[in-house]
């Protein structure tokens, strides 16, 4: 428990840190760091629990996308702003060095593992920004639709 707490501080230091590096808007530091690491601890108890790697990555991508947005909107500003700092967590960077060191070493099969790895991180993670737009799409249209169904229920009891 409290080296996820101390995973957890990391993460938030880390997130709010690229963000720095980013120069993002000062408002927007906090939030990135927020979202970074909410997502990151979903990542972390789904690894704990034993969920596999694949969809650990594409749960804190779904969430990243998801919170980024409507962060975006209540702070009326790009989603990118959120996005890129939230995900510095979850950058598969090293795997991709044990790859690139096991090619050096020409020990190709556990090099090939780790590239393995990378290609299902990175799919995850583009999936899961994919499926938290479709999911935020959803919701604005059900709200939509709740909002005109209110409309049409306001004018039938206006008439009588």
């Amino acid at each position: 428990m409290t080296m996820l707490i101390i995973d957890l501080l990391f993460t938030y230091i880390a997130t709010v840190a690229f963000g720095v590096l980013l120069n993002l808007p000062h408002r927007a530091l906090n939030m990135a760091g927020l979202i970074g690491t909410l997502s990151f601890l979903a990542y972390k108890l789904l690894m704990m629990a034993h969920s596999g790697l694949v969809t650990a990555n594409l749960v804190g991508a779904v969430l990243i996308g998801v919170l980024s947005m409507q962060a975006a909107k209540w702070l009326k500003m790009p989603v990118i702003i959120f996005n890129i700092p939230a995900l510095v967590p979850f950058v598969p960077g090293g795997q991709a060095y044990q790859m690139v060191k096991n090619f050096a070493l020409a020990d190709n099969t556990v090099a090939f593992s780790f590239l393995f790895q990378v290609i299902e991180i990175a799919g995850a993670i583009a999936f899961g920004f994919l499926l938290a737009e479709l999911f935020i799409r959803l919701q604005q249209k059900l709200l939509d639709w709740l909002a005109s169904r209110r409309k049409a229920s306001d004018r039938d009891i206006k008439r009588y």
